[in-house]
């Protein structure tokens, strides 16, 4: 029951990430075409400061969603293999709460809490 729930919201998931990444690649494109027509002296430029913070948000953000879109195909590649849903660390079984939570997961709880 777990594997098909994570691939109905995988399938959400891969639907969502092309527009996402293309939405924050146009938004990166536009700050940059911005910081074009200014002074590039961001030390020293009042506005230098906002574009490179700007940037590097947007980038972040394209980095959170290309890491999202590799936990989910790393989780759909489990649930193929017969490994969905056991911890990559002690073997032992992640609890269906932790899974439904965060179905892209790799560890049970015991474990996750462990490595912080």
């Amino acid at each position: 029951m777990g594997g098909v729930h994570l691939a109905l919201r995988a399938a959400v998931a891969r639907q969502r990430a092309p527009p996402r990444l293309a939405s924050l690649t146009g938004d990166y494109d536009a700050v940059v075409a911005a910081s074009l027509d200014t002074n590039a002296d961001d030390e020293h430029d009042p506005e230098g400061h906002t574009i490179a913070f700007e940037r590097s948000q947007i980038g972040a953000l394209v980095r959170q969603v290309r890491h999202h879109v590799a936990e989910v195909d790393a989780a759909l590649a489990r649930v193929d293999g017969g490994t969905y849903g056991v911890c990559e660390q002690c073997g032992r079984p992640i609890g269906q709460a932790r899974l439904d939570a965060l179905p892209a997961t790799r560890t049970c709880i015991d474990c996750a809490v462990r490595t912080r």
